[in-house]
């Protein structure tokens, strides 16, 4: 195996000091009881990307605009496919969750797993898939809400989260656009 060059090292290793005191900071700034349990909840709705696949199945129900049924449970395939494919990346990559002295998760997890996040990935394939289906603020906005309260609760770092945006909004923009039903 190759050595790697020392400025690499040198970044690789400035790269993981900052993504550590980056979730010290969000694991100890604006923390109450109140907002701790509000930010909690909040992200126990982004579990498994139910609440996304909830939107799109209602949109898909209740939408009932030409052609836009497909678009939302084209959604729903991909925040399926996201959700696996996050999961197949966190069982090749084998990341622990962090563990912060004195500091302990403020919420349970499904797995010890945590690269890169679930509530990232699928949020960003869902904005990415319902954007053109309601505003895009709309949606996110609740996707960066999830995004940042993984590391405010402890259980993803930083990088985790940039990775699942990253690798949602690839897996949205690469699924082929639905055809409507004639």
């Amino acid at each position: 195996m190759p050595a790697v060059p020392r400025p690499l090292k040198r970044v690789a290793g400035a790269a993981v000091c900052l993504d550590r005191a980056v979730l010290v900071a969000a694991r100890t700034r604006l923390h109450g009881a109140r907002a701790e349990r509000w930010i909690g909840t909040y992200s126990r709705l982004g579990e498994h990307g139910a609440c996304w696949i909830l939107l799109g199945a209602t949109g898909a129900i209740l939408d009932g605009r030409p052609g836009r049924r497909a678009g939302w449970l084209r959604g729903v395939r991909i925040v399926g496919a996201a959700y696996a494919l996050n999961y197949g990346v966190k069982v090749i990559v084998q990341r622990r969750r962090p563990e912060l002295q004195g500091l302990p998760p403020l919420t349970k997890t499904v797995s010890r797993l945590t690269f890169p996040s679930a509530h990232s990935t699928t949020s960003f394939a869902a904005a990415r898939a319902y954007a053109g289906l309601v505003p895009a603020a709309a949606v996110y906005v609740p996707a960066f809400a999830f995004g940042l309260s993984r590391p405010y609760l402890g259980v993803h770092y930083p990088s985790d989260v940039v990775a699942g945006a990253l690798l949602g909004t690839a897996i949205a923009v690469a699924w082929p656009p639905s055809e409507p039903r004639r």
